[in-house]
Parts: structure tokens; C-alpha cells; sequence
């Protein structure tokens, strides 16, 4: 029987408009924010776990390949369902179940818009703090399956740390609850964080438990422009020797300066070859008087400018621009290969000399920009995409970059996940040691390999 006749036999057993396969959704549902596409033979759109379950058992007992997704706002091609099948998507399951103030947690369906959660949140005088750039449009879910970051887990930490537990749909149709609403579990594995950060490779989480803090009632930020990058990276090493921990250090080299320039027309980035976005956050007179020793720390460094953004009001008028960023460099008309890459926090200079090494040798244009106090630098790779040599000369570049940032003790994705997109650098990523105990446990989880086939975990 072929498979898309199985898919409509399936169809009939769960509720009506479960399960489309028009043009228009199939499209809609063949890639995310990378260069890759797939059609799906259908798309599921379950509403419940159960829903979602029965699909998994299904699709197991025949083999069909399971894509499941959150927005589509991922930049590796992580959601893109390469093998076709069903493309599971969780928009339909989008509630926010229930937020308790005095147990400092939430309970979700992986569909909650992150930005609309974190509003709700604090709304109650709460914090979540994991902030994506894309923060508006993503989804929890997606958030968890790739264990997504932003710029505020230098101080807070990345999505792991704020998930308490999980319902999880297994490949072969079972419901598990893992973890727990306590802040602190030791019994048994920690199973539940398996689940964050597997690209939807392991399981489909169903709903998730999630930590919340107290809001911080006062913020405040710093726009300080250098000279160069060099000078910039000598001032963020000096903050953390001062004893300073920001809830962001983010930091932008002079070619994604310019280009939000011509986009925003804004003053506060003009003439700076680097620019650094600095946030403080806690009680008012403790931040304010940071604030002022900060800047004075900051002043030794002969920066070209440093400016102040008080409150919600003024922290925002720096993270507009900082949201610019990445479109500013999509209107350059170059195509934007972006590389999440972490390096230690000390070796910071030495990525940025080996990005101009690579530019000078490839002879193209690298924008960076991203979450220095982390190690985390968005290294983007511009290129004119119909120019075969420059297409050459980018996987070139590409391939020097991985390898030098590997020496250096990083890794290659800090926040995007491996996808599509950089399962050509797996093997140098990660040992064959290494890459055994991903299959083990995937063929354990998902012994016919039905979950978001394709990708890194090649069988």
C-alpha cells in the first residue's frame, strides 16, 4: 500500500481537519528559515496527546517518517522533513495550562508562543528568562527541542535549565511524564532533560513544566562604541575580572554596524567599528549605582561613545536595534550563512583574529555579531549566491571556521542545532565514541527511525 494511502486510512481514525495534504499546507510546512526544503506528504495538526500518540504508533508500525515542528523558525533546516511522511505540526496545542506564583512554575503545550508566555508571566510578577531573537514567533516547544538561548542566558542560563519536566509522545506510542514540579529531583536518570535539545529525534514533548524566577524590578543598559574588535573584547575580560555578571554582554563588529545604520537610520551606532550592548538588571539603586561604576571601568578602554537607556523604556531603544541586526544584513542583498559558534570565554580574541584571517584568505565579507559574554558570535558568511566561485570559497571558509573553532576548545552550534545545515561537520564535531552513544540511544528510543529522519543521526 503506498504510504500517502496509509496516511488517509490514519486520517479517518483521528478527529476531522487533523490531517491535510493540499498544496498550500504541504508547502507550508516543507522547510524553516534555511535554504533547505522537502515536501511532507501530509500534515497532522493533533490537538491533544493523545492525538499525537496515536499518530507516533502509527507511523512506527508502518515506517512512514515523523517531522514534528513548532513555528518553523529554526536556521538549520532541523524541521524540514527531508524523508516526507507526516510533517506533525504542534500549532493547535497552545495553551498555557496553568502559571502558580508561589510554586514558581508553569505548566504548558509546546505550541505557547515564547513572548506571549513570557507576558502572561510577568503580568504575575515572574520571569522566564530565555529570550530567542525570535522570541515573538517562536514556539516552547521548538525552544526544547533545540534548547534554544538569547542573549540573557549569560547571566540565566539557556532553556534546559528552566525545564522541570515533560510529557513526552514516544515513536512507539506511549506517554510518559518525566521530571517533576519541584525545583530540585534526584530520583532516578535525569530523563526528562534527554529530551532538550534532541531536534525532535528522541520523542514529541507534549507538555512541559517550566521554572520560573522572580521578576527583577528594575534594568538598565549600556551602549559603549570601541574602535575595533579587538578593543572590545579586552573590555567585555575586564568586566568579569571587575566581578560584574550582566544579564547581557552582546557585541557587533563594524560591517553588521553599518548595515543597521542604513536600516534604522539610527545615531547611536554610527562611526563605531565594534558596539556593545550591555544589560544590568535587580533592584534600582543597586543597579543605577553598578551602573556608575561600570562606566567608569569601561572609560579606560577609551571607548569612541558610551550611553545609558534607563528602564523597560530605555533598555528597549538599544534591543530595537539589536533586533534589526539580522535583517539589516538580509538587506544587503547577500545571502547570510549563519553559524552559531561558541568558543571559551577566554579565547574570544582569538575568534575574531581568525575571522579576519578568513576574510582577507576567502575574500568575503563575515558579520558578526551575538553574545560575547557567553562565547557565543553569530559568524555570518556573506556571500553573492549566484557566483559559483564565491559559493567555493564560502564552504571553504565555512570549513576553516568549524575547525578553527573546534582547536579552540568550542563547539559548533550553540543555540540552532545541527539540522540539515551543519550535519556535514558532525563527524569532526563530536568522536565516533561519541556519535555510537547518540545511535544507541536513538535506535533504543526510535528503533525504526521514524522520528525527523534525515538529519545527523544517519543510520
Amino acid at each position: 500500500m503506498k504510504r500517502l494511502e496509509r496516511i488517509r486510512g490514519l486520517s479517518r481514525r483521528l478527529p476531522s481537519g487533523t490531517i491535510l495534504w493540499d498544496s498550500r499546507t504541504l508547502e507550508a510546512h516543507s522547510g524553516d528559515k534555511w535554504f533547505a526544503k522537502a515536501l511532507p506528504e501530509a500534515v497532522a495538526f493533533p490537538r491533544t496527546p493523545e492525538a499525537v500518540a496515536a499518530i507516533l504508533a502509527f507511523a512506527s508500525k508502518h515506517r512512514i517518517p515523523v517531522t514534528a515542528r513548532g513555528s518553523g523558525y529554526g536556521y538549520v533546516g532541523g524541521c524540514v522533513p527531508s524523508k516526507g511522511g507526516i510533517a506533525l505540526s504542534l500549532a493547535h496545542m497552545n495553551r498555557i495550562l496553568g502559571i502558580d506564583p508561589h510554586d514558581f512554575a508553569a505548566v504548558v503545550q509546546p505550541g505557547v508562543i515564547t513572548a506571549e508566555f513570557q507576558e502572561q508571566v510577568e503580568r504575575k510578577g515572574l520571569y522566564y528568562p530565555p529570550d530567542p531573537a525570535s522570541r515573538k514567533d517562536c514556539s516552547l516547544g521548538g525552544n526544547i527541542a533545540t534548547n534554544a538561548g538569547g542573549p540573557r542566558c549569560l547571566k540565566y542560563g539557556v532553556t534546559r535549565d528552566y525545564v522541570l519536566g515533560v510529557q513526552v509522545a514516544l515513536p512507539n506510542g506511549s506517554l510518559v511524564r518525566l521530571g517533576a514540579r519541584t525545583h530540585k529531583n534526584k530520583t532516578g536518570f535525569d530523563l526528562h532533560r534527554l529530551f532538550v535539545g534532541s531536534e525532535g529525534m528522541l520523542g514529541v514533548v507534549t507538555e512541559a513544566t517550566l521554572k520560573l524566577l522572580p521578576k527583577p524590578p528594575y534594568r538598565a543598559c549600556l551602549g559603549v562604541g570601541f574602535a575595533d574588535m579587538a578593543g572590545a573584547a579586552r573590555a567585555i575580560r575586564a568586566i568579569f575580572a571587575a566581578g560584574f555578571l550582566p544579564s547581557a554582554l552582546e557585541l557587533a563588529d563594524e560591517f553588521t554596524l553599518r548595515a543597521a545604520v542604513k536600516r534604522t537610520g539610527s545615531r547611536l551606532l554610527q562611526g563605531c567599528g565594534a558596539h556593545m550592548i550591555i544589560e544590568l538588571d535587580g533592584h534600582e539603586t543597586s543597579v543605577r549605582g553598578e551602573l556608575t561604576t561600570l562606566t567608569a571601568l569601561l572609560r579606560r578602554f577609551r571607548p569612541l561613545l558610551v550611553q545609558r537607556g534607563l528602564g523597560e523604556a530605555g533598555c528597549e531603544r538599544f534591543w530595537g536595534l539589536r533586533r534589526e541586526f539580522s535583517y539589516s544584513l538580509r538587506d544587503t542583498g547577500l545571502t547570510k550563512l549563519n553559524e552559531d559558534v561558541v568558543v571559551p570565554r577566554g579565547r574570544l580574541e582569538d575568534l575574531f583574529r581568525l575571522t579576519r584571517r578568513l576574510q582577507r584568505r576567502h575574500r568575503l565579507p563575515l558579520a558578526c555579531f551575538g553574545h560575547a559574554g557567553d562565547g557565543n558570535i553569530h559568524v555570518n558568511v556573506m556571500l553573492n549566491e549566484a557566483d559559483a566561485a564565491e559559493r567555493a570559497r564560502s564552504e571553504s571558509c565555512l570549513d576553516e571556521l568549524f575547525q578553527g573553532v573546534l582547536a579552540m576548545g568550542g563547539v559548533i552550534t550553540g543555540e540552532h542545532g545541527i539540522g540539515l545545515a551543519k550535519r556535514r561537520w558532525w563527524p569532526d564535531a563530536a568522536s565516533p565514541e561519541v556519535r555510537a552513544l547518540h545511535l544507541t540511544i536513538k535506535r533504543a528510543l526510535d528503533p525504526s527511525d521514524i522520528l525527523n529522519p534525515g538529519k545527523f543521526l544517519t543510520r
